[in-house]
């Protein structure tokens, strides 16, 4: 699994945690991981949403439930890194 990161005007740079599906992301700011953007792309372009923890933490759960079922296991060990590092804090 790739790293990925944007350029947000107000944040800085953001870090992609996990695809949520094709049109959306979930980002998490670099260097606190306290605020986490939905980010959907779009023909207009791309837009950000604000999401709270609880609904980022669960959105990464769900992909990696989707992950175990297609069995994509270095992408799921590598999103199971990721979830330890952003949300066992």
């Amino acid at each position: 699994m790739a790293e990925h990161y944007l350029n947000h005007l107000n944040f800085g740079l953001i870090s992609c945690l996990c695809r949520v599906d094709e049109f959306h992301g979930l980002f998490t700011t670099l260097f606190s991981q306290r605020l986490f953007l939905l980010t959907t792309i779009s023909p207009n372009g791309i837009s950000f949403e604000s999401v709270p923890r609880a609904d980022a933490k669960l959105m990464v759960e769900n992909q990696m439930r989707s992950l175990r079922h297609i069995g994509s296991h270095n992408d799921q060990k590598d999103l199971r890194n990721i979830y330890k590092r952003t949300f066992s804090q």
